[in-house]
Parts: C-alpha cells; sequence; structure tokens
C-alpha cells in the first residue's frame, strides 16, 4: 500500500492528550503520512461554526523541538476547510477528528467540534471519522488510538466511505480486556439535559455557568448510547443530509400555495 495522507484535526486544540495520543499511534504504521492541522486552544461545542468575519492565522506548533503540526485560530471546521484549500498540497485519503475527551452521543452530535470537523471533511469529499472517549476526567487514550489506527487500515482498505457520510465512533473508557466488541449502531435518542448554575458577581451582577448531564432516553440496544454504556465500541454512520424523507408526503399533503 502507497503512503496514505491523513489529516488529523480536533477540538480540544492542538495541545490536547488526545491528539498527540492518536498522532503517536498513527505514527506507527510508516504507511501513513500524518498531518495535524488544529484549533490553537480548545473549541469545544462549538458546532459547525467557521469563521468569516476575520482572518484565520495559522502557525507552526513544535513539540519536544520537532514539528508538530499548524496551530489554528479558529473553529474545527476552518481547520478542515483551511487545511484541505490552502495548507496541503493534495488532498487527504483520510480525515480523522480527536481523540475528544468526552463522548458525542445521540443528540449532542448536533454541538460537537469533533463531529463537525468530520462532517467538514465528508462535505469536502473526504473520507472522514469522528472519534471520542467516553471520559471528560482523565480518560486513557491508548486503547481508543490503537484501535482508530486499525480502523484507518480498514476504511481505506474497503475503498473508503460512501459519499456524504462520516463515521462517528465512541469508545468507552475501560481496559481492552473490558471492551466487549464492536457494534455498527444508530444515533441514539440521548439528551443533553441542560443546568444552570447561578453566580452573583461582586457588583451584585447576577451570571450563569452552564453544565450538562446525558439523559439516556429510551434504551435501544441497537444506540451508541447503549452500546457505549455497555462497553461495545459504537461506530455510527452519519449523513449531512438532514431531510426527513419519512415527512416529505406529511407536507406535501398540505397544499401549501405561494
Amino acid at each position: 500500500m502507497n503512503e496514505k495522507i491523513i489529516l488529523l484535526t480536533n477540538d480540544d486544540g492542538i495541545n490536547s492528550e488526545g491528539i498527540h495520543t492518536l498522532y503517536r499511534a498513527l505514527k506507527e504504521d510508516n504507511r501513513f503520512n500524518v498531518i495535524v492541522v488544529a484549533p490553537d486552544k480548545e473549541r469545544s461545542s462549538v458546532g459547525h461554526a467557521i469563521t468569516v468575519f476575520h482572518p484565520i492565522s495559522v502557525r507552526k506548533e513544535y513539540r519536544e523541538g520537532k514539528f508538530f503540526g499548524y496551530a489554528v485560530d479558529g473553529t474545527p471546521a476552518d481547520c478542515v476547510k483551511i487545511a484541505i484549500n490552502a495548507i496541503l498540497e493534495k488532498s487527504p485519503d483520510l480525515l480523522i477528528s480527536g481523540i475528544n475527551r468526552g463522548p458525542n452521543l445521540g443528540e449532542s452530535i448536533i454541538y460537537s467540534g469533533t463531529v463537525s470537523a468530520a462532517i467538514e471533511g465528508a462535505i469536502l469529499g473526504v473520507p472522514s471519522i469522528a472519534v471520542s472517549i467516553n471520559n471528560i476526567i482523565d480518560p486513557d487514550y491508548n486503547y481508543a488510538a490503537s484501535f482508530i489506527r486499525r480502523l484507518a487500515h480498514q476504511v481505506i482498505e474497503n475503498g473508503g466511505i460512501p459519499s456524504g457520510t462520516l463515521i462517528n465512533v465512541n469508545v468507552p473508557d475501560v481496559s481492552e480486556d473490558e471492551i466487549k466488541g464492536v457494534k455498527i449502531t444508530k444515533q441514539s435518542s440521548a439528551k443533553v439535559v441542560d443546568k444552570f448554575i447561578k453566580r452573583v458577581d461582586p457588583r451584585g451582577k447576577s451570571y450563569y455557568w452552564m453544565d450538562w448531564d446525558f439523559d439516556g432516553g429510551l434504551e435501544d440496544e441497537d444506540s451508541d448510547y447503549a452500546a457505549v454504556k455497555n462497553n461495545y465500541i459504537s461506530i455510527t454512520p452519519i449523513h449531512y443530509d438532514m431531510t426527513n424523507y419519512k415527512v416529505l408526503d406529511h407536507f406535501k399533503k398540505w397544499d401549501i400555495k405561494k
């Protein structure tokens, strides 16, 4: 197999442990040419936002004295756009976004910068993977990174990913021995439940910290939430066409006039 170009990005920022662990795992395979283009700081939960009202700065980032990648003063979607359209000499063979600290399951994928970076890759015609680990506090990324390295080969060897589709991967944060297997899943009904914590500043003005929890919704063994909860790796194909085809005929019956 000829050397394949992998574009690596995330939303936790170029200095996050998740992207460094995944970079090291991918670099162990000399068939991969890994190029990092990631936000210069954490840009979690920005969704598919892009920067249009000011210039986007890019700088070279070094780690332990060696060139590591490009740090972008922008969103995850910005990173993918600028990488493919300006930085890289040719389009990558694969885009991987992650490893994200914390899961991207159910409705949370709407807010996820990690998933949105992969969506942008799919929009630009690049096979794309979003990967997250189901732990926010001190996760161990090593097994997830080795799994994604193997999955990257499978994607390439199978001719990529169907057009307009990305795959959203969520890995339980347990030991390899505790991983029960891999499930191809659907997006669950798990909801992000917002919590606002009210505070008062020294001048008596109110302000709020936003926090959130997951509500798993209805248990469905074929869903991403149930798979991860039961220590399976969840792989969910996602399409950026958000048309609800099931209800097209419903609205056609309304006979809406101009």
